[in-house]
């Protein structure tokens, strides 16, 4: 199969009206670093937003994903707070911060996390497969699940070309943080390409793994039940498991340390256990399935460390293909910022399959974590495919400007951690939402709208 209408299109996630500074995710150091301080959702919604257009601008295919209903008041009431929506926030407030933080949080805004999904062109009924992300590790992401479902089930509506799959069972054994810990490498993307899933630890028994001082997310076992569901050919699926000293490192998800596209793999040395192996089978499979060479470019300490590697996201970089064939990179602006980063892109700019790079200003998502690749989903699609899914989330200059007004119209210029119990931030929230389901042409998508 050979589509030469397929490209990759990036859903990213829109960012939600309560997005703050909770620190909630251990062993995300800017995450971590940044609790307490004060956000600004309309800054980082229209940060998001003007990547967004610099890629459509740029011609690479853009469509949004919806933000999730925060503070997520019906969490809150399972754990026992009773009351009105008022008294719920206030009593969260006062005998649980941490769990009302939880409950606000607008995460789902990193939408390289909403699922794992694998074209047609690889899938053995040649339909496009995703698997939304249970999240299990962090209860302020593990809550997304049912939202996340919702929306792909309205943009990706016709069973004959999409199958929507529920997230993997709510266990242990089975945490999945979905694509930020898959790559998918290809010639062309509407050929059968190969697919690494990345993982940090065996869920059923990972008795001699090596102790790390940050939490391991990923199981083995949930990469593979994504490779069964998805009808992946096991020849064409690679398996590699996270460097333990990058995860104390900072690296929580494989994005931060790595980066593929088409043919082409950024990575540091550093980012797999036994990794020459690692790189060989990649090739090797490259080879027999997509034919040609598979371009690995591999950055080592002396050029720049895992920690400063973490710090500037140098590898939570987006890898495009742009309309006249040429591979760019779009880089987080503090790579800009620090010399060796910067250095990086240079050389790997100046020859090679990677032609320029661009950087973006997503700050507010930096400052949480989070960079121009946590902010977007790849989901490779054939024409026929883009038909097919709802039109009304792919990114237009009608839409940026509606979705730019919609954003000055409802969203905080500040947000403090201590305001996340204003009942007006929640209904701000809801009318936000409930105006954005319009725009978009999704209907009835949150409870809080029945």
């Amino acid at each position: 199969m050979n589509d030469p209408d397929a490209i990759e299109v990036n859903f990213d996630g829109l960012v939600g009206p309560t997005h703050n500074y909770a620190g909630l995710a251990l062993g995300n150091t800017a995450s971590t670093r940044h609790r307490g301080a004060t956000s600004s959702p309309r800054h980082a919604a229209l940060e998001a937003l003007a990547k967004m257009k610099m890629l459509m601008d740029l011609g690479v295919q853009q469509a949004v994903l919806p933000p999730q209903d925060r503070p997520d008041v019906s969490l809150l009431r399972r754990l026992g707070f009773a009351g009105s929506d008022s008294d719920v926030l206030a009593a969260a407030r006062r005998d649980a911060l941490r769990l009302l933080a939880a409950a606000a949080s607008a995460s789902s805004m990193w939408a390289a996390n909403a699922g794992t999904v694998s074209p047609s062109a690889d899938s053995g009924d040649g339909r496009l497969h995703l698997t939304p992300a249970n999240l299990l590790h962090n209860l302020h992401r593990a809550i997304e699940a049912p939202t996340t479902t919702a929306a792909f089930r309205a943009i990706f509506h016709d069973e004959s070309l999409f199958a929507v799959h529920d997230p993997l069972p709510a266990a242990h054994a089975l945490c999945d943080e979905g694509a930020a810990n898959h790559t998918r490498l290809c010639n062309q993307h509407g050929s059968a390409g190969i697919e690494l899933f990345v993982y940090d630890r065996l869920g059923i028994d990972d008795a001699d793994a090596p102790a790390t001082r940050f939490p391991r997310r990923q199981t083995r076992e949930a990469c593979e039940a994504v490779v069964r569901c998805h009808r992946l050919d096991p020849a064409r699926t690679v398996f590699a498991r996270q460097n333990p000293d990058a995860i104390d490192a900072g690296v929580f998800h494989n994005d931060v340390i790595a980066v593929g596209h088409r043919n082409v793999l950024l990575l540091h040395a550093r980012a797999f256990v036994d990794q020459g192996t690692v790189i060989d089978e990649l090739r090797r499979r490259f080879t027999a399935t997509c034919g040609g060479e598979l371009h690995v470019i591999q950055i080592g300490d002396d050029e720049i460390g895992v920690e400063e590697a973490v710090r500037s996201y140098l590898f939570n970089s987006q890898l495009v293909t742009l309309p006249d064939g040429s591979m760019a990179i779009i880089a987080p602006s503090e790579c800009g910022e620090t010399p060796r980063a910067r250095a990086v892109f240079e050389r790997i700019t100046a020859g090679g399959p990677i032609r320029s790079f661009r950087l973006v200003n997503v700050r507010q998502s930096m400052r949480n974590g989070g960079g121009p690749a946590c902010l977007r989903l790849r989901v490779v699609m054939t024409a026929r495919e883009r038909a097919a899914a709802h039109q009304g989330v792919f990114l237009t200059d009608t839409l940026y400007a509606a979705l730019t007004g919609w954003v000055n119209r409802h969203y905080r210029e500040e947000l403090n951690p201590e305001e996340l119990a204003d009942p007006r931030l929640l209904e701000e929230s809801r009318a936000a939402l409930d105006q954005l389901a319009e725009i978009l042409g999704l209907g009835r998508l949150y409870a809080f709208q029945h």
